[in-house]
């Protein structure tokens, strides 16, 4: 512990410093050295004369930083300025059309009911539909593993156990009585910590918000609770949408104990791919979907920026943002974005426009690209994923070369931060960032503050470009419905995730290690039912989803 006069002899000492360097340490006033300093840090350059005209000017801006400062600004208030992902002339259809699914065949209760633990949404639902199972023996099966593996897993942050019950019980009451709901009716699920549910924490995987009650439903889980689903947990996020580390420990990857989940939506990856709930609610910024869902070997949609509410979800980056599920088929991504999707009045950042799934399509008719740069590169998983190109040649596609636009897309990574950056503002300046487990370099707090150094007029140029990015997108995508990409390899993932494209990640194979990898499709903006349609043709003629983390069985 210093002492109480070496602590006054460095405050004397940075006092006589800051003075024959010519710096202030008052933060209402700065002299032209400051000003060249601040100038350094973000590549420009002026001249002693043109700093000393810009001094007044400096002042008073940070006058409006202080006022706009001693404002609260609560993490669910939105910008002004609104993201738009639709390129000039484009059309989208509001002619909604019923979605289709495939009937599941008849299926026998199995004497366990620990073996339903893996089956699909489908399979589940045409056995609580006949009332072969109740929900609530359904429920209380999961529940039982969430409670067994969950803590193996570390991918539960709290169990909703009494409302699941009520729900469950709700569930079997109405369709004894003829008012079935559809497919999701008494199928139990989870979802990330980052969407409010009344009456429960919601933690955001961090520990300066770990004992937080926001007290209202976020819109996907009234929508699910309306479509007749039961949650059952609300699973782990890796803190403030980062990895897979929270303030309870690190997420596992169910097929290796010994590796994390990867992340951000790393409860809901493996909690589904162990067999914990039937399919989860995850959520995407910049791979956040994509990536636990390589890990865990779930297959994933990551929708169209707009397309699923996110009132009631923690805002990470509100032009970036999107919610989907994560499940054990394609399908079953179809059968819970149906329920997802669409108008609400509370999101004024929802496009209204028309989903209608149906599986039953020509795949003659559809044009499909592939990013040939990508897979000429040496990356892990490219023999999985040469095997995923020549499976599809041989159910008579001729894949079509494309090219992503030329543009440095990582150089517009920082439009993240930056949004990030004011949506945790408060944390930052009252200095309880400094309660966050992960205090390294890469990590929020960290990126944060230097997030604070990101000029406004940077920022408004990078999504310039990213308008411009938009435009290029949508003249790649007139040549092609779909094209394929490795998940995690070239610039394909924060590319889309700026355009706002949607896409489908599925398993296509494990590695030297026995764990799983992916392959992922690209779709056009809003035409997530032709893009799951094409995913489930491909993941039927494969049966990488029907195996699943041998310790779980």
């Amino acid at each position: 512990m210093q002492s109480k006069s070496f602590k006054t002899a460095l405050n004397i000492f940075i006092i006589v410093f800051a003075f024959f360097a010519g710096f202030s340490l008052n933060n209402s006033d700065f002299s032209v050295k400051d000003i060249a300093s601040a100038a350094k840090i973000i590549g420009l350059e002026y001249t002693p004369a043109e700093m000393d005209s810009m001094q007044s000017e400096l002042k008073d801006n940070l006058g409006s930083y202080q006022k706009i400062r001693s404002s609260e600004i609560p993490n669910s208030i939105l910008p002004a300025l609104s993201f738009n992902p639709l390129p000039v002339g484009i059309k989208i259809s509001n002619q909604n059309q019923p979605s289709v699914f495939t009937e599941s065949e008849n299926k026998i209760l199995p004497e366990n009911t620990a073996e339903l633990a893996f089956y699909s949404v489908g399979d589940l639902a045409q056995l609580l539909k006949s009332q072969k199972i109740s929900s609530v023996e359904l429920t209380k099966m999961y529940l039982d593993r969430l409670k067994e593996f969950g803590p193996k897993l570390e991918c539960v942050v709290t169990l909703t156990e009494e409302l699941a019950l009520k729900q469950a019980k709700k569930a079997d009451e109405e369709i004894r009585s003829g008012k079935y709901r559809g497919l999701l009716h008494g199928i139990p699920y989870g979802a990330k910590d980052l969407l409010a549910v009344k009456g429960y924490k919601t933690t955001w995987g961090a520990v300066p918000y770990k004992n937080q009650v926001i007290d209202e439903d976020a819109t996907v889980i009234k929508k699910l609770e309306e479509a007749g689903a039961v949650l059952v947990a609300k699973l782990t996020l890796g803190a403030l949408a980062w990895g897979d580390v929270w303030f309870g420990g690190k997420t596992r990857n169910p097929w290796n104990l010994e590796q994390g989940s990867s992340g951000s939506s790393a409860g809901s990856a493996s909690a589904t791919a162990a067999g914990l709930v039937a399919f989860a609610i995850g959520t995407e910024t910049w791979g956040s979907i994509v990536s636990p869902s390589t890990r865990c070997g779930t297959t994933g949609l990551r929708p169209t920026y707009g397309r699923v509410s996110r009132h009631g979800a923690m805002a990470l980056s509100w032009s970036m943002d999107k919610i989907g599920p994560i499940c054990r088929t394609v399908e079953d991504c179809a059968i819970v974005f149906d329920a997802i999707y669409g108008r609400d009045d509370l999101d004024q950042t929802l496009i209204e426009t028309a989903f209608g799934y149906n599986p039953d399509i020509n795949i003659n008719n559809l044009k499909i690209g592939y990013v040939k740069s990508d897979f000429d590169h040496d990356y892990p998983g490219k023999e999985n994923d040469l095997e995923t190109l020549e499976k599809i040649k041989n159910m008579g596609i001729e894949l079509i070369p494309v090219k992503l636009p030329d543009m440095d897309v990582n150089a517009l990574g920082f439009i993240l931060s930056a949004e990030a950056a004011a949506a945790f503002d408060d944390l930052t300046r009252s200095g309880k960032d400094d309660l966050m487990v992960r205090q390294i370099k890469n990590a929020w707090p960290n990126v944060f503050r230097a997030s604070r150094f990101i000029p406004a007029v940077e920022y408004i140029q990078a999504n310039r470009l990213r308008y411009k990015l938009i435009q290029e997108m949508a003249t790649l995508m007139e040549t092609v419905d779909i094209y394929i990409t490795p998940s995690l390899e070239g610039d394909n993932l924060l590319l889309t995730n700026l355009t706002g494209h949607p896409c489908v990640v599925l398993p296509n194979g494990f590695n030297d290690k026995d764990c799983p990898v992916s392959i992922t499709f690209t779709g056009k903006l809003f035409d997530e039912a032709k893009l799951l349609a094409f995913a489930k043709i491909y993941q039927d003629a494969t049966d990488f989803h029907l195996k699943h983390p041998p310790i779980f069985q």
